[in-house]
């Protein structure tokens, strides 16, 4: 049997961030597989880098939020003869809204996806990826840093996946893995409209385009970085929760979540 060939996969590419990435890698030589929900915008992805001269993609289409979301890329990953040696966790979604008013199975949705997917993802190629001293990049957000009210799963969900990651970056570096958590801010992506952000909703000083934010986060994760926040001031906003009370800072989310809902029609 000839061996695997190792590739870079990266999750949640057909759009966003997640597509930048994947442009990202791609330039610096990376073999790809992309996977997402919506098969014509990866095929368009793919179409896309194979004509700008890189190795055309390969594409997965899954649902990682569904039960059977992993094993189907499993699956498909080994009857194409292919083993991540890099993984990008990057498939999420949040929801804006108080947790009490938001559907109860979309909230439950969010930590399927944000949490359990890319866990059950980690796990199941952590064996490959350790094998070709690769890595493994999770995509998390500045809310990872914060209690978010308005936005409270959500928040809770990036903040397992900084946790997480940190943890994995400190178990694998012995074996020559590099484990990142890319943090960014707002970033001006279809993100916004399924969670019902409205564009105003964060100050446009903290936002930066997803190209930046996948070329620093490409950067400090093969320069061996834990975190990586894109943006001087996105640095500041997550550098004073850890210097401030707890309380403070929650009493500073939950005003601006209400002075938010006044302005709401």
């Amino acid at each position: 049997m000839s061996p695997s060939q190792p590739v870079c996969v990266v999750t949640g590419a057909s759009s966003g961030i997640g597509a930048a990435l994947a442009r990202e890698f791609a330039h610096h030589g990376h073999k790809l597989v992309l996977v997402a929900r919506r098969a014509p915008e990866l095929k368009a992805l793919a179409d896309s880098l194979a004509e700008a001269g890189y190795p055309r993609p390969d594409v997965i289409v899954a649902d990682l939020g569904a039960p059977d979301g992993v094993a189907r890329v499993a699956d498909a990953l080994q009857a194409k003869g292919l083993e991540p040696a890099i993984l990008v966790n990057n498939a999420a979604f949040g929801l804006l809204g108080e947790a009490a008013t938001l559907d109860p199975a979309r909230q439950l949705a969010m930590i399927d996806l944000n949490n359990r997917a890319l866990t059950e993802l980690t796990l199941r190629f952590l064996d490959s990826i350790i094998r070709h001293k690769g890595g493994i990049l999770n995509v998390a957000s500045t809310a990872a840093f914060m209690p978010g009210p308005g936005m409270a799963v959500y928040h809770a969900t990036k903040a397992y996946v900084v946790s997480f990651t940190e943890a994995l970056h400190e178990e694998l570096k012995t074996e020559g893995v590099k484990v990142c958590a890319l943090c960014p801010g707002p970033v001006p992506t279809g993100f916004f409209n399924q969670a019902g952000i409205p564009r105003d909703y964060f100050p446009r000083f903290l936002a930066r385009s997803a190209e930046r934010v996948a070329r620093e986060g490409y950067e400090g994760f093969m320069g061996g970085h834990r975190i990586v926040v894109p943006g001087k001031p996105n640095r500041i906003l997550t550098l004073l929760p850890r210097l401030s009370p707890r309380a403070l800072v929650l009493a500073f989310m939950g005003w601006r979540w209400n002075a938010t809902k006044s302005r709401s029609p």
